[in-house]
């Protein structure tokens, strides 16, 4: 069944019904005529109406799950599940396992709080529901974690990037040799750090195994996932409808142009989001993958989100850009981008963390970054553990005006 006509049998539900949503959904207006939705307007909407909106299909009492964005561009915002939408995310995450060869042989860690961020509960759930044996990482340090992936001997990790990165620190001071244990596969979410080349490299390289970037939001869904070939992110045109837009324009960007990623998810009817702008900047391909799969790919993964974009000195940049660049040099424990105000210009400024000797490594980044960047960066080694270590989405950016 085509998302369309997925997307029209749920519009007859939500007439009448979702009083978010009703006046929008008017008789002979047709999906690319609809109003895009906005996280403001989420956010908004829970305000004026607390504490859930007025963006629910069904009695309060129907909904069986509550969680909430992470915050990491302001209020969070809270989210409900049916029990049927929330079999629905499970089934959604049960292809980005799929697509990553995880199977019910497999144990699968997952290094997580278990708070009220949705982050991995899916995964948590999805992977016991495909008959793999799950292990809880929630409420452990990580040197408690590390020893749990050697003494259950996980087969799969799941967390973000930055936090197997940490993982991988840690094992190293302790001596443990991630390259020799039992993980053969990591997946990952949250940003989009396994989807950065020397990111992805890092990990693989720590780990010995096979890693798979994963992408989904709270409000959303589990809406992208990586096969075996790793050609970029397959959308799942099962349970989304995908569109490219300019942001500026909101015009169609067209296929191959880089734009931002509209989402309408076709399975979470009792809170369901229509044309959402995600925020999320990607280059969509729609030619079959390798694999065989049809399914819309984003091609490099998300490329960053465009309220994250800084212009320094007239060249636009991107965090994912200097993070790929960082993680070519394998004495960089954690870094840290400022940007502040120089004579009404953007200046760009890292703070990094060297594993023993510099030997040079801050000229080389310098260098490394104005080759590929075009612009200068003034770069500050600092003591090893000062800046922010990460467990969800990393916040490394920092504006100083």
């Amino acid at each position: 069944m085509s998302g369309v006509i997925r997307f029209e049998e749920m519009r007859t539900i939500l007439a009448g019904r979702n009083r978010f949503y009703s006046a929008r959904l008017r008789s002979g207006v047709s999906f690319a005529e609809l109003p895009f939705t906005t996280k403001q307007e989420l956010v908004d909407d829970q305000a004026e109406h607390p504490p859930f909106g007025t963006n629910l299909t069904y009695p309060v009492e129907k909904y069986v799950r509550i969680h909430q964005t992470s915050g990491t561009a302001g209020k969070p915002i809270l989210w409900l599940d049916t029990k049927e939408s929330w079999e629905w995310w499970l089934r959604c995450w049960e292809q980005v396992f799929t697509g990553a060869g995880v199977s019910e042989a497999d144990r699968v860690y997952v290094a997580f709080s278990f708070g009220p961020f949705i982050g991995f509960w899916a995964a948590f759930e999805a992977a016991q529901r495909m008959g793999a044996m799950v292990i809880s990482g929630g409420g452990q340090s990580t040197e408690q974690r590390l020893r749990a992936l050697f003494d259950r001997e996980a087969t799969v990790l799941v967390c973000t990037p930055t936090y197997a990165l940490r993982l991988a620190d840690t094992a190293g001071q302790h001596g443990l040799d991630l390259s020799r244990g039992p993980v053969r596969i990591t997946v990952h979410a949250g940003e989009p750090g396994a989807s950065i080349p020397e990111t992805r490299r890092r990990i693989q390289e720590s780990f010995g195994a096979k890693t798979f970037d994963h992408a989904g939001m709270t409000e959303v869904g589990a809406y992208g996932f990586e096969c075996e070939a790793q050609s970029g992110l397959h959308i799942n045109e099962d349970e989304f409808i995908a569109e490219i837009i300019d942001p500026e324009t909101l015009a169609p960007a067209g296929e191959g142009n880089k734009g931002e990623l509209v989402l309408t998810n076709l399975g979470r009817v009792g809170m369901p989001l229509i044309r959402y702008r995600t925020g999320d900047l990607a280059v969509i391909a729609r030619e079959q993958c390798t694999c065989g799969r049809r399914w819309a790919r984003l091609i490099g993964g998300v490329l960053g989100r465009a309220d994250d974009m800084i212009t320094i000195r007239g060249i636009n940049v991107f965090p994912s850009a200097v993070e790929n660049i960082v993680r070519r040099h394998p004495q960089i424990v954690e870094f840290a981008i400022e940007v502040h105000r120089e004579r009404e210009m953007r200046e760009l400024r890292l703070k990094v963390e060297v594993d023993g000797v510099a030997d040079g490594i801050v000229e080389r980044l310098g260098e490394d970054i104005h080759n590929d960047l075009r612009v200068r960066a003034t770069i500050e080694r600092v003591e090893i553990g000062s800046l922010p270590r990460f467990e969800l989405k990393a916040r490394r950016l920092r504006l100083v005006d």
